[in-house]
This record gives structure tokens, C-alpha cells and sequence, in this order.
């Protein structure tokens, strides 16, 4: 079990303080899962430069590459670091043909509308209920190629996986997150499918 201050930073020797009030957004009110990215940056530094710049976006905390854990963000507010939603019950082929019909033809915009009037289960966590870990990794673009998303997330190497496993276990723990909704990032969301591909928790 955490120990979380009264402004939602926790006290623990393994975790660094690196919070930014530029990342977080309005309360977060109740945590119903956690949600794995990688930064798409090479460097820890990279990505703690781009969380100070006004309206930024990140998550609760970051993994560098030595396996230092840094909380960017208090677990009381919210970050936006998940995005439009995947419709769950299309993923998990449990689908009722209400929801089928809802679909209807393919709209990203009115998958994610759809989902958000579920509740976990029944969704998979987003912004207003979901802790978020990035680890700091790179993403390869052939031939320089563009976007960011076309390119291949490198692996999560051994230290920072084992960061995340605890990091993980020990969040599981106090805000009571069953494994079930813990989820790498383009599982949830339409996101390059390689991030947080290699990451094990």
C-alpha cells in the first residue's frame, strides 16, 4: 500500500518528484485502471521538457531508462494520456446487437461517445478514471518517415520493466485494480500497436 500525501503525492524511496501542474487536468475522482505507454522520446529529459509547455499532455509517472520511477502528475487530478476510446465489447466479442447498431458505420469519434456512457467493465478506463505510466522509448521511423505512429516502438529493457511491475503491483494494491484493467495503451485506444509492446508487468 502507497502512501499518498493530501495533495496526491506518494512518500516512497523508489519514487523521484518530478510533478507539473502543466499535465494535469481536472479531479480524478475514482481509479478504475491503469493504462501503459511509451513516451515515443529517447530521453527522460525529452519528455519532462514537453510536460512544462502550457496545455501539455503526459501521465502520472515516468520510467526512465535505468528503471527510475518519477511521479509527473498528482493521483487526485486527472491526465490526458489515453485519448479516444476502442469500443471493448467489439474487442472482447461480447457485443449486444443494441450496441452493434450504435456503431453502425465506422466513426472514431462516436465509438469513444458510446463508450463513455459505459462504466468500467463495460469500457476500458480512460482520462477520468485511469492512472497513467509512461516509459521513456524511442520510436523507429523507416526512412524517416512520417508520422510517428507509422514507426516501431523499441523495447522496454529489463530494469525498466521491473519498475514497472512494481510500480504496477503497488498502485493494484491501493486503489484496489483488479489485473483485468490494466492495459498497454493501444489496447485501449487507436494507437501505434508496437507501444509498450515488450513492456510486462
Amino acid at each position: 500500500m502507497l502512501r499518498i500525501d493530501k495533495l496526491g503525492h506518494i512518500f516512497n524511496a523508489r519514487i523521484k518528484r518530478a510533478t507539473s501542474p502543466h499535465i494535469e487536468r481536472g479531479p480524478l475522482l475514482r481509479v478504475s485502471g491503469i493504462i501503459v505507454h511509451q513516451t515515443g522520446g529517447a530521453t527522460l529529459n525529452s519528455s519532462l521538457s514537453s510536460y512544462v509547455k502550457p496545455k501539455a499532455n503526459g501521465a502520472h509517472f515516468l520510467i526512465d531508462r535505468d528503471g527510475t520511477i518519477y511521479q509527473t502528475a498528482s493521483l487526485f487530478k486527472q491526465t490526458w494520456h489515453v485519448g479516444s476510446l476502442r469500443a471493448r465489447c467489439i474487442a472482447e466479442y461480447r457485443c449486444t446487437k443494441v450496441e452493434m447498431k450504435l456503431f453502425g458505420s465506422f466513426n472514431p469519434k462516436i465509438e469513444h461517445r458510446n463508450e463513455m456512457a459505459k462504466s468500467v467493465p463495460d469500457r476500458y478506463p480512460a482520462n477520468e478514471d485511469s492512472i497513467g505510466i509512461e516509459i521513456v522509448g524511442a520510436v523507429v521511423t523507416p526512412n524517416g518517415a512520417s508520422p510517428a505512429e507509422k514507426g516501431v516502438y523499441e523495447a522496454v529493457n529489463q530494469r525498466q520493466n521491473a519498475s514497472l511491475k512494481w510500480l504496477v503491483h503497488a498502485l493494484a494494491i491501493t486503489f484496489s485494480v483488479p489485473i483485468t484493467e490494466i492495459f498497454r495503451h493501444p489496447t485501449v485506444s487507436r494507437k501505434n500497436p508496437t507501444e509498450a509492446k515488450s513492456a510486462v508487468w
